[in-house]
């Protein structure tokens, strides 16, 4: 399957066409539905979290690229944006055996992809920051 990609204002409004954009390919490729959910879920806390962060307190793009190599099936995507350099990884894993009360604010979000996901990348590449999501099925 070909590299598809969309480019859009990273705002939260536009979080529903970047999953018409991903769900309509993963399914036509076959994507079981838990796995579907799980892609999609990830997608909608990166996204948000550009839409919220990258560009604060202004707005700018980014980039999503769907790749779909052969066998084994397997989703990678893509998010560029020229934002804030920001790497997500960095950020410590939170203490999940904390209550919610007891638990710092924040990072919940990114363990959760780092979780769900089979690998999770970043980089700062040629002023962009270059977050990967890679999910087998």
């Amino acid at each position: 399957m070909p590299t598809k990609t969309m480019e859009t204002e990273a705002v939260k409004a536009h979080l529903p066409q970047v999953l018409d954009f991903l769900e309509g390919s993963l399914e036509e490729a076959g994507c079981p539905m838990k796995t579907l959910m799980q892609i999609c879920i990830a997608v909608e806390e990166i996204f948000v979290n550009i839409a919220s962060y990258a560009y604060a307190p202004e707005t700018g793009s980014v980039r999503i690229r769907l790749d779909m190599p052969g066998e084994p099936s397997k989703a990678v995507i893509t998010f560029e944006d020229s934002g804030i350099p920001y790497d997500p990884l960095k950020k410590e894993d939170p203490d999940v055996t904390l209550s919610a009360e007891e638990r710092q604010i924040g990072g919940l979000g990114i363990y959760m992809v780092k979780q769900s996901m089979d690998d999770v990348r970043y980089q700062y590449k040629d002023g962009k920051n270059v977050l990967t999501l890679e999910k087998n099925f």
